[in-house]
């Protein structure tokens, strides 16, 4: 009987031993994490998730397939899993430079490859634009709540007979010694692959998130908001997580700043700009702040690292580096 070992609890290590187990029933599957679903550490970027789903591959290739593949999971979770915290909510996006500028259509083919995927865009036009954008979008998309979605992956883990085991490991191959029973090791370990011996991905990089909780206003913001210069800019985003979850507001993507701690000026700058974004938050000063969070993205440059590697005549199975693509490439 096959025995995989998941190393990781982020929505990456979650996702994956979910999908290992409906791919081998019969297979034993043990998750072996830092940390876990309700921790808050800035390295344990999922907490600190938006978040939603937002196209961000163009590689017309695997990346654009991930991406597609966990749309259709969204679709089926919210039909028939409402209590997954994922719901069904529109987003409009602009930008502030031209369409051919900001690096999101696909190289390969000139285009928006996920317009049929979502169900056709809708172009945001003439004064319906935000001051300072040059065009925007609306599609269909989801908004997750992460407080209620990593505890219920959790939760999918151990109905499905999942352990998960606190561990910290220094080196991979300390899951050979721990586990000797292991088929493979599936390395989901996200920034800790920088200094995880055997692995000590140098390409690894922290690219820092900030973003508020707040309350949301008596009248329901019904859709998502992201407006940014281009990609990787930085970006203001407005995701409600229902009608009275609250509103995260953010954010920013600061590459190499391993700085885990709140900025507080930087916090009125994302207020500021999300409240002139939607003025339906109203007043920045008037915002009731729930909580400030600060998230290190497991960025890596050239992308996430999916590809299986023999580690002394061991099989491991590398899954990290999703960086901001996380949650809506993991299935």
């Amino acid at each position: 009987m096959p025995f995989f070992l998941v190393i990781g609890a982020g929505v990456v290590g979650l996702v994956t031993a979910l999908e290992l187990k409906s791919r081998y029933p019969s297979a034993q599957i043990v998750i072996a994490a830092k940390y876990l679903p309700g921790d808050n550490a800035p390295e344990y970027a999922s907490a600190w998730g938006g978040a939603n789903w937002f196209p961000a591959a163009r590689d017309n290739g695997p990346q654009e397939d991930w991406e597609a593949i966990t749309y259709r999971k969204f679709q089926q979770l919210t039909k028939e899993r409402p209590d997954a915290g994922i719901m069904p909510m529109k987003i409009r996006f602009h930008y502030e430079n031209p369409i051919d500028e900001v690096e999101i259509l696909t190289p390969a083919t000139g285009k928006l490859w996920f317009e049929e995927l979502v169900g056709g865009l809708t172009k945001i036009e003439g004064e319906d634009l935000p001051a300072g954008t040059v065009f925007g979008f609306e599609m269909a998309s989801f908004v997750i709540d992460v407080q209620r979605y990593l505890p219920w992956l959790q939760t999918e883990a151990a109905k499905a007979g999942i352990p998960i085991h606190r561990r910290i490991f220094t080196d991979i191959r300390e899951a050979f010694t721990r586990y000797p029973q292991a088929t493979a090791v599936f390395n989901c370990t996200g920034l800790g692959a920088l200094t995880l011996g055997g692995v000590e991905d140098k390409k690894m990089f922290a690219a820092r998130g900030q973003i508020l909780l707040v309350e949301g206003p008596e009248e329901p913001i019904r859709k998502m908001y992201f407006q940014a210069p281009g990609r990787g800019g930085e970006a203001t985003h407005i995701f409600p997580r229902g009608e009275r979850g609250g509103v995260i507001l953010g954010g920013c993507r600061q590459k190499n700043n391993w700085d885990g701690d709140v900025d507080l000026a930087f916090a009125d700058v994302i207020k500021r700009r999300c409240c002139k974004l939607v003025p339906q938050l109203g007043k920045p000063e008037d915002l009731k702040v729930v909580k400030h969070g600060v998230g290190l993205r497991p960025g890596r440059e050239g992308g996430a690292r999916i590809e299986a590697e023999r580690i002394d005549g061991r099989l491991v199975v590398h899954n990290y580096g999703a960086g901001g693509t996380g949650f809506q490439a993991s299935w």
